[in-house]
């Protein structure tokens, strides 16, 4: 992932383009067993995802802007209603690789910085757009499940 973001690689325009709703996940390839996936994701300026984990292991690479990572630690199921606690943040910026989504228990959220969008190239253990994984609400730890699906880069 390093050496392709230190290359001349270009993605084709329609993978880099935000939406104004929500951040986009185009998919570049999902392998025909959906055991891994590569997605184009794209955050608009100012746009922040929710507090989520993956369920799969991922690796993600800043192609262009940046973005702050913040990380928790998930509650045990012993004791629910409980608030996330906050485990640290990092700034990630064009050409940084990062392992993420190890382990179950990695939850986080992310946020675009700087006056223009953030796009990553993000590698999944699996069909991302297909997997049920968690949201979960830092106040009170409540989780509700969701499937994020894929985003068209035509934009239909």
């Amino acid at each position: 992932m390093s050496g392709l973001l230190a290359s001349d690689y270009r993605l084709p325009r329609e993978f880099t383009r935000p939406s104004e709703e929500h951040h986009a996940t185009y998919p570049l390839y999902i392998a025909p067993d959906d055991s891994w996936s590569l997605a184009s994701v794209v955050w608009n300026v100012g746009q922040r995802t929710p507090v989520h984990g993956h369920e799969t292991w991922g690796v993600v690479g800043i192609y262009s802007g940046a973005e702050r990572e913040l990380r928790y630690v998930k509650p045990a199921a012993s004791e629910p209603g409980r608030a996330l606690t906050p485990a640290g943040e990092q700034v990630w910026e064009r050409g940084q690789v990062t392992v993420c989504c190890t382990t179950d228990d990695d939850v986080h959220a992310v946020t675009a910085l700087g006056d223009q969008p953030t796009v990553g190239i993000h590698v999944y253990g699996g069909n991302i757009g297909t997997i049920s994984r968690r949201l979960y609400d830092p106040a009170t730890g409540a989780v509700r499940w969701f499937v994020s699906g894929w985003d068209s880069p035509a934009g239909e």
